[in-house]
């Protein structure tokens, strides 16, 4: 009999074997993947990538984190691929292809008619000294001590590895391309991602009409009378000028009324956060989502500054994630 803690157990063992396999496969990276990168960044066409199995899902999910990343990538099936696909190869392109035993007859059937295409050939393999390795001009060693389940046969930490070694490949592409965040978001202009890459804060906070003011000496009914005529969360502290003083949450309301029995001779500036986080109008949408998540205390508001320090608007979380709607 076994239950809830051997299930656990085997879990963790699972994930562990994972992480190991993948740590050697990261210390076993040589020069040969510099000659990868070296083959796909200096050629103008696309990369082809094949595989069968479950290292043709691999595959497939790797050629399309190549083209987010700047590298054109299609996937060819090896069994379609002798019946017409091959259509889709052009002289020269590069092959990379994704094999656990190296032995695929489909596979080993498919190279010498790449060959004729003048393809080099990478392989990212679970066995380097295979067949299939014998006729790669490039080799990523892909190998695992085991599989990651109790009977070592399920395709688990190999598929683990060959993925890792197809994501370290691609970062280093994207390293030699010099790709950069912009580029990655004219290439996901429908995600949220995407969107977050491409949209700066401007288009998306609320203006300086639409949010609540107050100076520094205003009442706590005041503040509160502001806050609740233009419900955003917040109320921005500023000066004659709109220089930025501090800023006035929902929150900081409620912790002034559990911290005061007497909250007549409140005012702003005894409530106010001084020096809160901000942000640039022309600042990315993922710029100001890091501003607000990567801290130990999370904030859902930020006050949207210029160079001279005054405040133009407010940016809210739900804001960053309204702008795909």
């Amino acid at each position: 009999m076994n239950g809830p803690e051997q299930w656990l157990a085997a879990a963790r063992r699972a994930l562990e074997i994972e992480a190991r396999a993948l740590g050697a496969a990261a210390a076993r990276l040589d020069r040969n993947l510099a000659r990868a990168v070296e083959i796909i960044s200096g050629h103008p066409g696309k990369t082809v990538v094949t595989g069968i199995g479950k290292s043709g899902h691999i595959a497939r999910k790797i050629v399309a984190t190549l083209r987010s990343t700047g590298t054109p990538a299609v996937f060819l099936h090896p069994a379609e691929a002798m019946h017409g696909d091959l259509g889709v190869c052009s002289p020269g392109d590069p092959t990379l292809i994704f094999s656990k035993s190296g032995a695929s007859v489909e596979l080993l059937r498919l190279v010498p008619s790449l060959r004729e295409f003048r393809s080099p050939l990478i392989g990212i393999l679970g066995n380097p000294a295979s067949p299939l390795g014998a006729e790669m001009d490039v080799v990523l060693d892909a190998s695992v001590e085991r599989e990651a389940d109790p009977h070592n046969l399920v395709p688990t930490a190999s598929v683990v590895v060959a993925l890792g070694v197809g994501h370290a490949l691609t970062v280093a592409l994207m390293e030699a391309r010099g790709f950069t965040p912009e580029q990655f978001g004219r290439y996901h202009p429908a995600g949220q991602l995407g969107r977050n890459l491409r949209v700066c804060v401007a288009e998306a906070m609320h203006r300086e009409d639409e949010i609540a003011w107050a100076r520094p000496e205003d009442s706590l009914k005041d503040v509160v009378i502001a806050m609740t005529a233009r419900p955003l969360g917040a109320a921005c502290v500023a000066g004659p000028d709109r220089r930025l003083e501090g800023l006035i949450t929902d929150g900081d309301l409620r912790r002034a009324l559990q911290a005061h029995d007497d909250i007549r001779g409140l005012r702003a500036a005894n409530l106010m956060t001084r020096r809160p986080v901000t942000i640039h109008p022309e600042a990315r949408l993922l710029e100001a989502l890091r501003r607000m998540e990567d801290r130990p205390s999370q904030i859902s508001l930020l006050p949207v500054v210029d160079s001279e320090g005054r405040c133009l608007g407010l940016l809210r979380l739900h804001d960053i994630y309204r702008v795909g709607l």
